[in-house]
């Protein structure tokens, strides 16, 4: 079996546009929430802030005229595929590109496009519907604007499972070039839910914070306080190589994915099972694929999402499986972190987002706060690497990726060739 490395990322997030500064803002703790600029979020509103990508242009990526063809998730997925394949430099062959592809995870789509169109029909009729309605809001043309975009003819196609989408696609381009499939893959997600039939919803099932006088207070997984999670938006895209095609080039390796796992509770669609048990063999399966120890990972990005179940229920099922690791009182214990305190909930893009935190974990030893935690919940009883950054030698870090319909993944991130302890605070 091959091992599979990462050797470029791409980030387009509410924390910073391009992978340097998003990941220098989470490391400072900056909150990328405010009040909500995409429509008029008024009163009658119940939220009324989000985690939006400020300062994004996309024709930085692509001609002014391409944009009336997609929705705001398909140019978050070119900018990011863009920056992903000039920090990777893979310099394909032609037939390469007959084996490489594209996996993206998308939860919704292009939602803002359906609500114009179905305002556009109900006004002026079936004839004005723009002949480029259907494929700028269906999840799998993320993953197709990429693949025409770097010319790729491999495997391209769209994962959706909420929440746990674009983990999911990186669990399966790992599966690709691990079997000797492909050598190269792109893997990632993109969303971009912040309409008024997004925060309305999500609203109805009371499901987002509401602390409409502190939005960047409001996402504090966590916290005793904590009422719901924040909306965000987003994209990013890995780079997946073949180990043996990545040292055969000299490429510069960022880490490697050494492992997954994926469950499903089928216990509820938005609940999670009782103790996260499901959520835990998830966890577990990943450090088997791994072959690691639970003690090997010395830092967890959490899920996290800021809800009063799903953070106690998450924490549980870290502690069932981490044992005493888990302890803060332990020498050398587990960190744990949510990095949806400062970005809010990216959706199907979280998980590529989160993962790439933890490819900087364990490439420079930075692990990002848990922001606004103020009060410790007695059911949440971990590290969570509360308000500051830290440093320290990480050698393997989980992310954890969880979606409605009870779908569970977890990611294992490695420092190449990494040996050795899991932490040493510097």
């Amino acid at each position: 079996m091959e091992r599979v490395v990462v050797t470029g990322m791409g980030l387009v997030t509410p924390c910073g546009v391009g992978t340097e500064p998003t990941l220098k803002a989470l490391m400072a703790g900056q909150s990328g929430v405010g009040r909500i600029t995409l429509f008029d979020a008024d009163e009658s509103f119940a939220t009324r802030f989000a985690a939006e990508v400020r300062n994004f242009d996309p024709t930085l990526y692509m001609p002014r005229t391409r944009l009336k063809e997609i929705s705001r998730f398909i140019s978050f997925a070119i900018a990011a595929s863009n920056m992903a394949m000039n920090d990777a430099a893979p310099n394909l062959s032609d037939e390469e590109r007959e084996r490489t592809g594209c996996f993206m995870g998308v939860g919704i789509g292009g939602l803002e496009n359906l609500e114009r169109i179905a305002k556009t029909l109900a006004e002026r009729g079936p004839r004005k519907v723009s002949p480029y309605f259907v494929t700028s809001i269906i999840g799998n043309l993320a993953a197709g604007h990429v693949t025409i975009e770097h010319g790729l003819h491999g495997p391209s196609y769209c994962h959706t499972s909420a929440c746990a989408s674009s983990a999911h696609a990186i669990g399966e381009a790992y599966e690709w070039i691990r079997s000797g499939r492909a050598e190269v893959m792109l893997a990632g997600g993109a969303e971009a839910a912040i309409t008024a039939t997004g925060i309305a919803g999500f609203n109805a099932m009371f499901a987002l914070s509401r602390r409409n006088a502190a939005p960047e207070q409001a996402s504090r997984p966590f916290d005793r306080g904590r009422d719901g999670f924040v909306m965000g938006e987003g994209a990013g895209v890995l780079v997946l190589e073949s180990l043996t095609r990545a040292e055969k080039r000299g490429a510069r390796i960022l880490a490697e994915i050494s492992g997954w796992g994926t469950t499903s509770d089928a216990f509820h669609v938005a609940r999670p099972a009782p103790g996260h048990r499901f959520a835990e063999s998830a966890m577990r399966l990943a450090l088997r694929n791994a072959r690691l120890n639970a003690e090997q990972i010395g830092y967890i990005n959490a899920h996290g999402t800021s809800t009063p179940a799903g953070d106690t229920e998450e924490s549980r099922a870290i502690e069932q499986l981490f044992g005493s690791h888990a302890s803060p009182d332990a020498p050398d214990h587990l960190w744990v972190s949510s990095t949806k305190s400062m970005m809010g909930h990216l959706l199907g893009a979280s998980g590529v987002v989160e993962a790439a935190v933890c490819v900087q974990a364990v490439q420079h030893g930075l692990v990002p706060p848990t922001i606004n935690y103020e009060e410790p919940d007695p059911e949440c009883r971990l590290d969570y690497v509360p308000n500051t950054g830290r440093r320290g030698k990480i050698q393997h870090a989980m992310s954890n990726s969880f979606g409605f319909g009870g779908t569970n993944v977890a990611l294992v991130v490695s420092a190449p060739q990494a040996r050795g302890s899991n932490h040493a605070v510097s």
